[in-house]
């Protein structure tokens, strides 16, 4: 892989993107990444993704520009396909995923943190959906996935002034979960993957798979859903050590 970097720690794998100094998205970088997803997803041994951008200047600060300027009407539409695509996987992904924003997160880049379950940022980050610059509106999903994070009206305050956000301006809307310090973003993000790793994995899919759907079912669909999974974990050997497991006052072992 030219493009995308990963190693695994702990049950923890993280995915480094790496092209240049601000990581840019091209669709050589996308289809390195979604070879690595599902690599990744279907390794038995990873149990927490950790996504994030190489060196300190951007975490992915958007698409590339010089490519997309080339693109017709049908590879614009491939493109913005591609990355949905790929996006969506990482939404609905069964094991949890975690952006680590180090720096610019800027168009697809900040489409790519909306995908994952939790977003972290250094206090340097940046974030925003400048599309609209451009002519364009956000083509990974975020005119659907920002609403689901923030408010209607902030969403449509970032998608049609291309502000960019500060991680405390961030923070106070939503669209990250945590401003961890420069130096130790890596390592603290590392210890909350791996806390969550100890968890049951069917549980913690579960929850993903809940907490996503409640968005879309009305009324009292998503406790009835909630109910029917929650009493089905009751069959499986999981829930039957956890279970034990605090009884004795020992840790669970979900291997």
């Amino acid at each position: 892989m030219k493009y995308i970097k990963h190693n695994e720690i702990n049950k923890v794998c993280t995915i480094t993107i790496s092209n240049g100094p601000y990581n840019t998205l091209n669709s050589k970088v996308l289809n390195e990444l979604n070879i690595v997803i599902d690599k990744i997803l279907s390794n038995k041994n990873i149990k927490v993704i950790v996504i994030t951008g190489d060196g300190d200047k951007a975490f992915v600060a958007g698409a590339d520009i010089k490519e997309m300027q080339l693109m017709d009407k049908q590879q614009a539409a491939k493109h913005s396909k591609l990355g949905q695509s790929i996006f969506s996987k990482i939404e609905n992904s069964h094991k949890p995923i975690i952006a680590l924003i180090n720096g610019f997160a800027l168009g697809g880049g900040c489409e790519l943190a909306l995908a994952c379950h939790i977003r972290y940022a250094t206090e340097n980050a940046t974030l925003g959906q400048p599309e609209v610059k451009l002519g364009l509106i956000a083509g990974f999903g975020g005119t659907q996935r920002l609403r689901k994070v923030v408010s209607k009206g902030k969403a449509m305050e970032i998608l049609l002034s291309g502000k960019m956000y500060s991680a405390i301006e961030s923070l106070s809307i939503g669209l990250i979960d945590d401003i961890i310090n420069c130096t130790d973003i890596n390592d603290k993000t590392q210890k909350i993957a791996e806390k969550i790793s100890f968890n049951g994995p069917n549980a913690l899919s579960k929850t993903i798979e809940l907490v996503n759907q409640s968005y879309y079912l009305k009324n009292n669909d998503g406790y009835s859903i909630e109910s029917i999974e929650f009493a089905k974990l009751f069959e499986e050997k999981e829930s039957q050590e956890g279970l034990n497991a605090f009884i004795q006052k020992r840790n669970p072992n979900f291997e």
